[in-house]
């Protein structure tokens, strides 16, 4: 090839690879496409063990989507508890200063998660009371790129109360009053020697999963549940919950108890009772309870200065009774309403009325 030839080859090939560069765009920068630090680690300290949550990053350090996490790698450090933790610096693909202490593979569907979907992992190894131990968590794609380390958490390893003794629960109108005696010691055998807290959990079922609804303050050990339904069963347990320095130790629910919600308002009483005898018979009307409740409504008899007897019903949408075969003499007459709850709640009674029968 002349010269001539070979300059403008050149120049065609330099021309080419400009314009694809040009579509490819600038080449990011291998820091930019790590994944993005845990931001949201948390921690909870339970019996037996330290409980820690958090979400996966879905994107990367350059706010680009990422679906390839594949790993997460938990690392721990402990410490006397004073002076600051132990910095989380990262050397090469480890947290200097910290051990590995999982490695949990993010595709496996075994992996712990709340309903929320974030992770979960219990850290129950030579953990020892009155250390404090500060946790980092790393995540890597699926090209081993691994994430800046997450924000630090450090807890305090205290023991946990032992659960609450004794708990009781008593039905009200749409409410639930619970009550319970505190532990008398910690797991590790000591004495409680300060108010605790504690969490109530409930469920919506006597078997269903539960779900905690409150926390008392300090030394309070009773609770009132409201807004509940009448007529379903609910179950509750109740756990003693430890303030220790920046965190909190969890105890372990104590048994559950069922309870179910009931109607307990009677309904207003019947007015205006009104009896009209005739031979052997007594025809009774009245005006009707004004609740949306009431399922009928109760007869009661007596012969003189006797007591009240009952002597039949009507369903809520009849207002009058006939008394048949009635001897001769002196009755009063009392009506009261019932409602259709399972305590089927009867009010007091009406006005009574006396009539002679011939």
């Amino acid at each position: 090839m002349s010269r001539r030839g070979l300059a403008l080859a050149t120049v065609v090939v330099t021309l080419l690879g400009a314009g694809a560069c040009g579509r490819r765009g600038a080449p990011v920068a291998p820091e930019l496409r790590l994944p993005q630090a845990v931001s949201d680690l948390s921690g909870t300290v339970r019996a037996g063990g330290i409980e820690l949550s958090w979400t996966s990053p879905r994107r990367r350090v350059d706010n680009t989507r990422m679906h390839d996490a594949t790993v997460a790698r938990v690392y721990r450090t402990d410490d006397a508890g004073t002076g600051e933790p132990t910095p989380a610096l990262l050397v090469g693909d480890r947290v200097a200063g910290y051990t590995e202490i999982a490695n949990i593979r993010l595709l496996d569907t075994a992996v712990p998660a709340t309903p929320e979907g974030r992770l979960v992992y219990r850290d129950t190894t030579g953990l020892q009371f009155g250390r404090r131990y500060t946790y980092v968590v790393l995540t890597e794609d699926s090209r081993g790129r691994v994430s800046p380390p997450s924000v630090r958490l450090s807890l305090p390893y205290a023991a946990a109360p032992e659960p609450p003794r004794a708990l009781r629960a008593e039905p009200g109108e749409e409410q639930a009053r619970l009550s319970w005696q505190p532990p008398a010691r910690d797991t590790d055998g000591g004495a409680v020697d300060a108010p605790l807290e504690y969490e109530v959990l409930r469920a919506g079922s006597p078997e269903g999963p539960l779900v905690a609804v409150a926390r008392t303050a300090p030394g309070v050990t009773a609770f009132t549940d409201t807004g509940l339904e009448n007529d379903r069963a609910y179950s509750y347990a109740v756990r003693a919950v430890r303030e220790a320095g920046a965190g909190s130790a969890l105890g372990e629910p104590g048994p559950r108890v069922t309870v179910t919600p009931a109607d307990m308002t009677p309904p207003s009483a019947p007015a205006h009772l009104v009896a009209i005898p005739s031979a052997g018979t007594v025809r009774l009307s009245w005006s009707p309870s004004p609740e949306r409740d009431v399922a009928g409504y109760v007869v009661y008899r007596a012969a003189g200065a006797g007591a009240l007897a009952r002597i039949g019903s009507t369903p809520a949408l009849a207002a009058v009774f006939v008394d048949r075969d009635v001897p001769p003499g002196s009755y009063r007459y009392a009506v009261t309403a019932r409602d259709g709850g399972s305590r089927a709640n009867e009010s007091a009674r009406s006005n009574e009325v006396t009539v002679s029968v011939p």
